[in-house]
């Protein structure tokens, strides 16, 4: 396993790009990534200084209302690198639906009922989302990463299914 935390490692990831604020890998994070890896402004600006303290990034030029570019170094690029070719470990779940639906039992049929219909919205959603990126992708492995995010979002909609309401 790498020194590096998941976040850390996204955020060195999206600087390969080029130089970004906060507020811009926030944004890229969520373009990006999607779903499947949710990156907080609150992370991102914990993890920023934190990793240009380390020399992984180092400050670029200062952008309007104070915002702060980053810039990838060397030993970022080497340390992202390592990372990647880390032992990835086990994913860990963590889904306040699937939270909820464990302890749908705790529900009336009417609070159950509403919990699956906000939630069949919201995959229906996110299957849409995740098709659209899938079909546009022109990179293989976001095409992949998209195609992942659409079995996802059928297979959360098919555990609704599962759900008894009454």
């Amino acid at each position: 396993m790498s020194d590096l935390n998941a976040t850390a490692a996204a955020l060195l990831g999206l600087l390969h790009d080029g130089p970004k604020t906060g507020g811009q890998l926030v944004a890229e994070a969520g373009e990006r990534f999607g779903a499947f890896f949710s990156v907080t402004r609150s992370q991102v600006y914990r993890e920023l200084p934190a990793l240009a303290d380390q020399g992984l990034l180092r400050l670029g030029k200062q952008g309007p209302r104070s915002s702060q570019q980053y810039v990838l170094t060397a030993a970022g690029k080497k340390a992202f690198k390592n990372w990647l070719l880390s032992e990835p470990g086990p994913d860990h779940l963590r889904s306040p639906l699937i939270l909820r639906l464990v302890h749908a039992g705790s529900l009336t049929a009417k609070q159950r009922e509403a919990l699956i219909t906000t939630a069949r919205t919201t995959y229906g959603q996110e299957q849409e989302s995740a098709r659209s990126a899938a079909k546009s992708a022109e990179d293989p492995y976001a095409k992949a990463v998209a195609e992942f995010g659409l079995a996802h979002a059928k297979a959360v909609l098919k555990l609704l299914d599962a759900i008894p309401t009454a």
